[in-house]
């Protein structure tokens, strides 16, 4: 684990999607470090699986979910699992996405539906499992990104998604808090996992450091910090925002 242990959530379950890797796995190590039972659930079992036995082998309660979170069916059986087993369910935290970008005229049914049911139905899947199983208050916390806020080349589902993302969160926030759910969302500038390292051009990553106020890309732990942050009660009053980790790039670009 990269952060000392605050057991800020002893007790707490947590939900993560798209927890296996990146940004999400950053996620659930933190929760955990800090005294969540998580449940990782991915699309593909076997990674799941073993970001869980990671967690286990360092002491912590973990379970794995695997299947396609587009899938109302996906997301419930995990939050349902883990409240029968452990009786509560937090922190939900919608994480999981499918990105690919390219020019509007080469837009096809098949990654459109696939953008949209991955990056936005899940998290109405999520607000509604919170909803179902979260009887004793808690906190949802969706991944949105700076292409909310953003037009980005080559990127008009991407940023509609995001940007529907940020409307999901702000009405869930109004019908949720009088049971004691807070909603907020995370918009995570240019963040350094291992999939940017690998296929980001190295002149782009330039230019998007030339144009970020703090000139660095973010970490998977920027992202983690904040979700640790809205998943506490250092949050107790915070719901129906966007906090964004982007290192001023948005303000920039504005």
């Amino acid at each position: 684990m990269t952060q000392a242990q605050t057991q800020a959530l002893q007790g707490r379950v947590a939900l993560v999607t798209g927890g296996a890797q990146g940004i999400g796995r950053a996620i659930v190590e933190r929760l955990a470090s800090d005294g969540a039972i998580v449940g990782v659930l991915d699309l593909k079992l076997a990674l799941a699986e073993e970001a869980a036995a990671a967690l286990r082998a360092a002491g912590h309660q973990a379970m794995a979910f695997g299947g396609d979170v587009a899938q109302r069916d996906t997301v419930m059986n995990a939050a349902a699992t883990l409240k029968e087993k452990f009786g509560r369910l937090d922190v939900l935290v919608s994480n999981a996405m499918w990105v690919r970008y390219g020019p509007i005229d080469d837009l096809t049914p098949e990654a459109v539906g696939r953008m949209v049911g991955t990056g936005f139905n899940s998290v109405v899947w999520g607000i509604q499992a919170a909803s179902l199983y979260m009887d004793q208050g808690g906190s949802v916390i969706n991944i949105a990104s700076a292409a909310a806020f953003l037009g980005i080349p080559q990127a008009t589902i991407y940023c509609g998604v995001k940007a529907g993302v940020l409307g999901l969160t702000r009405s869930a926030a109004v019908d949720l808090g009088p049971r004691g759910i807070r909603v907020n969302a995370i918009g995570p500038g240019s963040v350094a996992t291992e999939g940017v390292k690998i296929n980001l051009d190295p002149e782009k990553v330039k230019l998007r450091l030339a144009k970020t106020p703090l000139r660095r890309l973010g970490e998977v732990e920027d992202i983690s910090s904040a979700v640790a942050f809205l998943a506490s009660d250092q949050s107790s009053w915070v719901t129906g925002e966007c906090i964004k980790v982007d290192g001023g790039v948005t303000h920039a670009f504005l």
